[in-house]
């Protein structure tokens, strides 16, 4: 694809993290979106009137079977994430799936084997490796400025039902380990190398939801950093995750775009990338690996260790 627009599709678009894919795709000029899919149509037709895509359709076949997509963005319950990134392959569209990969490790491999066996660019959202905060620690990393001694990472949600980020009901059940860890355990892995030990304990499961409400994970690297993340749907504060680096030069806080230091002093990290927006950039990458006919950052086989690390350890919680 040398000149024109990559036409995009985005499935699951009235969702939270739907419309944080559509407004980060309204600042790609390489891209386009040219229809929106979801399970309803009124939603769905009203978020394609808000951003200006031309198509609603509802269901996922109606997306696949289009000859003005090239590439789809996965927006969709985590039970779906590996069919449907299979399919898109099938159909020939290029496919960038929201985390998790996948809820098992057998979805997982089945999948890396289908983008394996295509030339299309496939994959997965792990934004924190495009966040700015944790971008300008990996370049701090590369260019052998600091090192990682230790992450201290926490995982906080206030999430005793089932609702998504909007706070609206979901049809389908959150998970702290295949889907909140799979951030963290990618994101160490990508700043302290390769993952050779991972030990898991977890609280008492929720009756009604099915799930662990807490969760503590401890990580090893091959070159002997270590990670502590705690994860908890039971926190009653502030929601979401925060890094704490501790290396060899400095302490370094990131919470989502933003970096401090270990005493609280902010750090400019604006002109890291060319938006501050972690989903944009993530996106950004996608359009243009499929443009430059290379892979991205975050494709399949690069995260795959991530998913291999968290099989192993539903085994020891199991």
């Amino acid at each position: 694809m040398s000149s024109d627009k990559v036409r995009v599709a985005v499935v699951g678009a009235a969702g939270a993290f739907g419309m944080k894919h559509l407004d980060g795709l309204a600042s790609i000029d390489d891209a386009v979106v040219t229809v929106v899919s979801g399970t309803r149509p009124e939603p769905t037709q009203a978020v394609a009137d808000r951003y200006g895509v031309p198509t609603a359709v509802v269901g996922y076949e109606a997306v696949l079977e289009r000859d003005d997509v090239d590439a789809v963005i996965l927006a969709t319950p985590t039970g779906l994430h590996a069919s449907q990134t299979q399919a898109a392959l099938a159909a020939g569209k290029h496919v960038q799936v929201e985390i998790p990969l996948a809820d098992s490790l057998a979805d997982a491999e089945a999948t890396l084997a289908a983008a394996e066996a295509s030339s299309l660019v496939a994959m997965v959202g792990h934004t924190r490796r495009f966040n700015p905060s944790h971008q300008w620690v990996h370049q701090r990393i590369a260019a052998g400025e600091f090192g990682i001694q230790q992450m201290d990472v926490q995982t906080y949600f206030f999430r005793r039902t089932n609702t998504n980020a909007k706070g609206e009901p979901r049809s389908w059940t959150d998970h702290l380990l295949w889907h909140h860890a799979a951030h963290t355990v990618d994101l160490f892995a990508y700043q302290a190398g390769r993952i050779v030990q991972a030990n898991a304990i977890q609280g008492p499961i929720h009756p009604k939801l099915g799930i662990a409400m807490d969760m503590s994970i401890q990580l090893r690297a091959e070159a002997g950093a270590i990670c502590t993340l705690s994860l908890s749907f039971n926190n009653d504060g502030p929601f979401g995750t925060f890094f704490r680096y501790i290396g060899d030069t400095g302490t370094y806080i990131a919470r989502y775009d933003d970096l401090v230091d270990g005493r609280e002093e902010p750090i400019d990290v604006s002109n890291v990338a060319v938006s501050m927006n972690g989903i944009e950039l993530q996106d950004r990458e996608f359009v243009a690996a499929i443009r430059e006919g290379r892979e991205p950052n975050s494709s399949l086989r690069q995260v795959i260790d991530c998913y291999r690390v968290l099989g192993a350890l539903e085994e020891q919680l199991a």
